[in-house]
């Protein structure tokens, strides 16, 4: 059965950005870590919703301060990255062999001259 709300119903924590607004006052929002991202040099945070729509801001990266999220979204987040790169360089070494043993099993020695050593 599909529930009719599709709010996450885990708890992901909470973020908080320290901004400058136009009016130049420093802003101190929390919300949920789901509520926050950053995206094309800008901090996007859900402010509000309206009927079916969710009002958001935009904040330039310039004028953030500091974001803080809770630590175990970091821990996730860290580990994340860290897979993606463990599984790009796998799909690298199998694509481009690098090492002694590669090397030595495709490597072909090519001898270049100059005109010079034509003459002699």
């Amino acid at each position: 059965m599909v529930e009719d709300d599709l709010e996450l119903e885990e708890d992901l924590g909470q973020a908080t950005i320290v901004y400058e607004n136009p009016e130049g006052e420093t802003v101190e929002k929390t919300v949920p870590n789901e509520h926050i991202a950053y995206f094309q040099d800008h901090w996007i945070v859900k402010t509000e919703e309206r009927g079916d729509h969710d009002i958001v801001r935009r904040i330039p990266s310039e004028r953030v301060y500091y974001t803080e999220r809770s630590v175990e979204e970091f821990e996730d987040e860290v580990q994340t990255i860290r897979n993606r790169v463990e599984s790009f360089a796998g799909t690298l070494r199998e694509r481009l062999p690098v090492g002694d043993e590669d090397e030595s099993q495709d490597s072909h020695e090519i001898e270049v001259g100059s005109e010079t050593d034509h003459d002699q």
